[in-house]
């Protein structure tokens, strides 16, 4: 039994530029961070028949890796070269279609077991790129290359992605107390909004192929943030965040219908009413998670959002990445 640990992430500046509409013209930027929230991925080889099971929310049982219906996890069995007599099991602690990278939680989980099954070391940014290929060129996914990043390194990161779409990362090393004052000023809720971002992502990646004026310039926006958001960080000015929050939202609603509703909106205006300095959605939007940045009241935003229907989500920050936690084979 092999068991692969994999972080979820959190976004908190130059979303939506690590898609190739836009970094194959501009260059892309993200900083994000992990969150101590994993994707668990179980792997066994049963001895007794040659069939393969996988089980994620539901169960597929089948003989051949062509006849399961899992596209990702077809994928990476057919690009690591496994073709039978294997078992997978997946267990989150957050759920799909929530913002925070869940597919690519999982194709870089499920690529480590896979590997690890074989007896290969892969390096995390092999692991990374190898999810970027399976997600965006073998299935033709509409998203970037954060996710996959994020999900393989793990703690505070910065993504330069130059116009072929290579990728430089770069660990970014916090002092303790400054880590410590963003996980108790950082307050994460969950909206209870499930959604597909293909749509979301589609949209967007249409309007920035067609050199959409508005679109655009709120991509170059979020993107020049993303630098200073790092630099108001890194320098432990954290109650700056708020505002660039702020700003980062009004951008953000620009690039896509499908970002905010009636219900988010009103979420939003909530927040700031009591105690919120500023925040932002993860993902591209829709549903899934909320951040605020909020330095004081916390305790008056918290019972705000749980009057909206919103579960606080308790954290700390993952600093591994993508792991075995178990092998025993």
């Amino acid at each position: 039994m092999i068991v692969s640990r994999t972080p979820f992430r959190i976004t908190l500046g130059g979303g939506g530029t690590d898609l190739p509409s836009y970094y194959e013209n501009h260059g892309g930027f993200i900083f994000s961070f992990c969150l101590s929230k994993y994707m668990y991925v179980c792997l066994n080889r049963p001895s007794a028949d040659d069939l393969i099971r996988l089980k994620y929310s539901k169960s597929e049982i089948v003989e051949s890796v062509d006849e399961l219906d899992h596209d990702i996890a077809k994928a990476c069995f057919q690009r690591v070269g496994i073709h039978s007599k294997i078992e997978i099991a997946s267990l989150s602690d957050i759920p799909a279609g929530s913002g925070l990278g869940s597919s690519s939680t999982y194709t870089v989980g499920l690529l480590n077991a896979l590997y690890s099954s074989q007896g290969k070391y892969k390096s995390l940014e092999f692991l990374a790129d190898e999810a970027c290929t399976i997600e965006m060129d073998i299935l033709k996914k509409p998203m970037g290359k954060q996710d996959q990043y994020l999900a393989a390194l793990g703690g505070f990161v910065r993504l330069d992605i130059d116009k072929k779409g290579i990728v430089t990362p770069t660990k970014i090393i916090l002092e303790k107390s400054i880590m410590n004052d963003l996980n108790r000023n950082l307050l994460i809720f969950y909206t209870g909004q499930q959604r597909k971002n293909n749509k979301i992502l589609n949209e967007q990646d249409s309007s920035t192929k067609k050199n959409n004026a508005e679109v655009l310039n709120s991509l170059h926006y979020i993107k020049e943030s993303g630098y200073t958001i790092l630099d108001i960080i890194q320098s432990g000015h954290l109650d700056e965040l708020g505002s660039m929050f702020r700003d980062h939202w009004e951008m953000k609603k620009k690039l896509s219908s499908g970002v905010t509703n009636d219900r988010i909106d009103s979420i939003y205006d909530t927040a700031l009413n009591n105690g919120a300095i500023g925040g932002k959605i993860s993902g591209a939007g829709g549903g899934g998670f909320f951040t605020f940045y909020c330095n004081k009241n916390h305790q008056l935003l918290r019972s705000a959002m749980a009057s909206k229907g919103l579960k606080e989500l308790n954290y700390s920050f993952d600093l591994d990445g993508s792991k075995i936690i178990s092998n025993h084979r």
